[in-house]
């Protein structure tokens, strides 16, 4: 099984072609635009609601320091990165 994005590389005839030789593949397409499958909006979701709001950046530099505090802070509060995966439906299997 094969998940594709939209990547313009996916969409191309020659590999089209041969995947749909391939009897042993089958290929999903994720939809244009699909934040609902994707645990990483859920990750900005929360950086932006926390500690991305009401700032005014004074320097890139700045900002690369309060996303990687905020990354941290998630990083280490598994709930909150696994109501993230909840939230797509999406499941892991060991």
């Amino acid at each position: 099984m094969l998940v594709w994005d939209n990547l313009n590389v996916h969409k191309a005839a020659d590999l089209r072609k041969w995947a749909a030789a391939q009897d042993w593949l089958t290929i999903y397409h994720l939809p244009p635009y699909a934040p609902d499958l994707n645990p990483v909006e859920g990750i900005w979701s929360l950086l932006r609601r926390g500690w991305l709001s009401n700032v005014a950046f004074s320097t890139p530099e700045h900002l690369v320091q309060t996303v990687r505090r905020g990354l941290r802070h998630i990083q280490y509060r598994s709930h909150l990165i696994d109501g993230c995966l909840t939230e797509t439906g999406l499941t892991i299997r060991p």
